[in-house]
């Protein structure tokens, strides 16, 4: 069992996959960074300087305080403007994969479009020995 665990851990596939999440990771990270600190506070500056990371609705009536952090503390809020903030994080990355992805579709069918290389004369006449010696 061990053995057979070995080698289905080591095929291409699963070091594949563990290599594409692991990037996964670090991306994400970047691209939180990308939102967080640079279109986000453009989008505040624009805006008149508004922070919707910390923009949220009041659950309760216990809720008084005027930042998301401490509101959490003091009972139930809707953080809709951290939601805000971690759609437009998903859309960059969704957008930025599709990109990619793209890229990657129009070289390969570049590849696949690129005629075959012409045959030089004496590679042609050894090919159609080859055949001749088939259907002898």
């Amino acid at each position: 069992m061990l053995k057979e665990f070995r080698e289905f851990a080591m095929k291409g596939n699963v070091v594949d996959l563990a290599v594409g999440v692991i990037i996964g990771a670090a991306f994400g990270g970047i691209v939180t960074s990308l939102v967080g600190d640079v279109i986000m506070p453009m989008i505040g500056a624009i805006t008149g300087g508004l922070d919707f990371s910390n923009y949220f609705t009041p659950l309760s009536k216990a809720v008084t305080a005027n930042n998301l952090a401490d509101a959490k503390k003091q009972g139930a809020v809707l953080a809709w403007g951290n939601f805000l903030t971690l759609t437009l994080n998903f859309l960059i990355i969704a957008f930025v994969l599709f990109i990619v992805i793209r890229l990657m579709n129009q070289l390969k069918r570049k590849e696949e479009a690129a005629p075959a290389p012409k045959l030089t004369k004496q590679e042609e006449l050894l090919t159609e020995i080859r055949d001749l010696l088939k259907k002898g």
